[in-house]
């Protein structure tokens, strides 16, 4: 049988949306334990991570019930979906792949104001205080603060940021591909019959 077949396209979108459940609930589950254990003190940063494991996973089950019961309205709403994040994630990936040195600063710095328990936990777990620079006359829970020898966290953060960005960029624009892969099988499976059961039911 060939892969273009009903029962083969059937099966590779359901073992598809199977790998995103599992993404999904990955992404859940690294998120709790992060907090669970305070690797991740920011509540934002847990809400987004959840957030996305939480979309992806809802996404991911209306594709895998329209895939399991060749549900015409189920697939339409799936590829329409599937294909709006297509269009951002793509879109985010080249942006992290093409961002400048001075973009990246201006990001950061932008991020480091937004919140005081990410600058906190940078400071522990790099050992720096402050953005730009170091204010002794402040309080640091950095453990370089005592003997006075910490750095300032941009000059540490910069030198992860470029190949943090192209690793996301990366991971990033290879979902993408499987998800106009999602979208092109939920058509390709939506206009084939099911001849096995009625092939007059198909709509």
């Amino acid at each position: 049988m060939a892969c273009g077949g009903f029962v083969c396209s059937k099966t590779s979108l359901c073992i598809l949306n199977l790998i995103y459940v599992m993404v999904s609930l990955l992404m859940i589950g690294v998120a709790a334990w992060g907090k669970w254990f305070g690797l991740v003190s920011s509540f934002r940063v847990m809400a987004a991570v959840i957030a996305v494991g939480l979309f992806l996973f809802v996404v991911a089950i209306v594709g895998l019930c329209g895939a399991v019961k060749h549900h015409q309205v189920l697939l339409f709403f799936y590829m329409l979906i599937l294909f709006l994040v297509f269009v951002v994630q793509f879109s985010v990936s080249c942006a992290c792949l093409a961002i400048s040195k001075e973009q990246q600063n201006l990001l950061l710095e932008i991020g480091w104001n937004k919140s005081e328990s990410m600058q906190k936990d940078l400071e522990i777990s790099l050992d720096c205080c402050d953005f730009l620079q170091v204010n002794y006359s402040e309080p640091c829970d950095a453990a370089c603060f005592s003997d006075k020898t910490c750095k300032p966290c941009s000059d540490i953060i910069q030198t992860y940021a470029d190949d943090a960005l192209r690793f996301v960029g990366g991971i990033s624009l290879f979902f993408s591909f499987t998800e106009i892969l999602g979208v092109w099988l939920a058509y390709r499976y939506r206009n084939l019959k099911d001849h096995r059961q009625n092939p007059g039911a198909f709509i």
